[in-house]
């Protein structure tokens, strides 16, 4: 009936504990997380049927065909972010049985906090249990809810156009011994348990208002989502705008600011800031969908506005701010497998005296071909939207609202023009932000990296009519 198994889960969800009662029906194996792009199976393993990480990241589908060959049933667990290669292959194989593990996202949200706060990701003794409390944040949890939503909206769709259907098991379902035979025999597997496993116990029991520091917060960032919307399994779910909770807007000022990643996005929000006389963080944040509505029915005159940023500068700020960075906002996972498996001439910890200009420019060149390579699918990590296309993400903002202007990042007349076209008489001026890293751009910017980056983003320089990138300071090529 089917060749090999796929569980699409995501992280705390209990994607462990389903894999340990697979593996308990004779013939039937879960390998962990086989496409995962930092690991191949689990942290500790180097190789899945012989196949280790560098020879699946090379060719993914040797690994499929190995899960297919192996004896019995065997499979394995798949997040969103897992490599997006092998997607369309499963997607597309209707021997290829489909288990669609879900829970209430703001569950796993607060536990996967707790997991990284505690660094304890499974539990078989009671006596070792560590505890703590969740930050909970409003925009990481919308965006965190919003790439779920995605995928699952996605995988349900992929499987309604292809005639396919999936076997989906709820969280709460893992414990029962009927639902787990249930899926045994939806896989083919004549026999049946007589208990299940128990050597994984719950980490945090207890209601989610008591797992984090702040309820009160929690609460009002939730306030406005639909709980049975968060609730039921998220196939049935709408699609959301997760780049909403990331819009900036003045509390009297009827200005709406819509960030791209990788952008001046806190620069302009302190513009904005000045502009009303109030801090950028008193500025309108965080908002749900229903609360941006409600600001824009307000507003008897109001105007949405994003800013474009070169490519050159942005992927140049997103490398220094990202990757070359090892404190806050940087992407340490990445930039870990960036410097194993691409093989970037990174430094072990944060630059130092050594660090010099030709290191920043090899590295940075590496990056580039990285982000070549990842923007064309060809790499098992994901397509961050910090180095994503800006077309691309422009576009994404149709699905609520397009903004009215196009601002280039340079051309701050137009945005002293768009302040006083809402009432500012004597608009201030943009005061920029230093740039990040222990070299500018400037430093290390040459022909080669103009081709590259051209490559990279020939989209964006033909759909806004970008220049070709020149040191601050000189003229600009008309």
């Amino acid at each position: 009936m089917f060749d090999y198994f796929v569980v699409f889960a995501e992280m705390r969800t209990g994607s462990n504990l389903l894999e340990t009662n697979l593996n308990a029906f004779d013939g039937m194996s879960c390998l962990g997380e086989a496409f995962n792009p930092h690991f191949i199976g689990y942290p500790n393993k180097s190789e899945i049927f012989g196949i280790d990480k560098e020879t699946r990241d090379a060719d993914p589908s040797l690994l499929i065909d190995a899960v297919k060959s192996a004896p019995g049933l065997a499979g394995f667990r798949y997040f969103h972010d897992h490599d997006p290669r092998v997607l369309d292959v499963m997607l597309d194989d209707p021997r290829c049985a489909k288990i669609i593990l879900t829970r209430n996202p703001l569950e796993s949200y607060v536990s996967w906090k707790i997991a990284k706060a505690t660094n304890q990701w499974k539990l078989t003794d009671v006596k070792r249990r560590k505890e703590a409390l969740a930050d909970f944040d409003g925009v990481e949890f919308a965006g965190y809810v919003g790439e779920l939503q995605n995928f699952q909206v996605k995988l349900l769709n992929r499987m309604q156009v292809s005639g396919q259907t999936g076997f989906y098991i709820a969280y709460e379902d893992l414990r029962d011994l009927d639902v787990m035979n249930g899926l045994a025999q939806w896989l083919g597997c004549g026999e049946k348990l007589e208990a299940l496993d128990t050597s994984l116990k719950i980490q945090n029991p207890g209601p989610v208002a008591e797992k984090v520091s702040n309820p009160r917060e929690m609460e009002r960032a939730l306030a406005d989502l639909d709980a049975f919307n968060l609730t039921r399994t998220p196939n049935f779910e709408p699609r959301r705008g997760p780049a909403v909770p990331s819009y900036i807007a003045g509390n009297s000022l009827p200005l709406l600011f819509m960030p791209i990643p990788g952008g001046p996005a806190e620069t302009i929000a302190n513009w904005m800031g000045e502009l009303e006389g109030v801090p950028a963080s008193a500025l309108k944040r965080k908002m749900t969908q229903k609360d941006l509505r409600q600001w824009l029915r307000t507003q008897e005159v109001h105007r949405s506005f994003t800013v474009l940023r070169h490519p050159a500068d942005r992927v140049h700020e997103v490398f220094c701010r990202r990757i070359l960075n090892t404190g806050t906002g940087s992407y340490a996972q990445i930039r870990d497998t960036l410097r194993r498996q691409f093989k970037l001439p990174l430094p072990e910890g944060a630059p130092d005296e050594s660090y010099s200009v030709e290191d920043h420019r090899a590295a940075f060149k590496g990056f580039l071909g990285f982000v070549r390579s990842n923007l064309a699918g060809q790499t098992g990590i994901r397509v961050d939207a910090s180095w994503a296309t800006q077309a691309q993400i422009v576009a994404g903002f149709a699905e609520f609202k397009s903004p009215d202007i196009m601002v280039r990042e340079n051309d701050t007349m137009l945005l002293s023009m768009l302040a006083s076209h809402v009432g500012i008489t004597y608009p201030r001026d943009i005061q920029r932000d230093e740039p990040c890293g222990p070299y500018v751009l400037a430093d290390v910017y040459d022909s080669e990296i103009a081709v590259m980056i051209g490559s990279i983003y020939q989209r964006d320089f033909m759909i806004f009519a970008m220049r070709p990138w020149t040191p601050p300071g000189l003229p600009r090529r008309p």
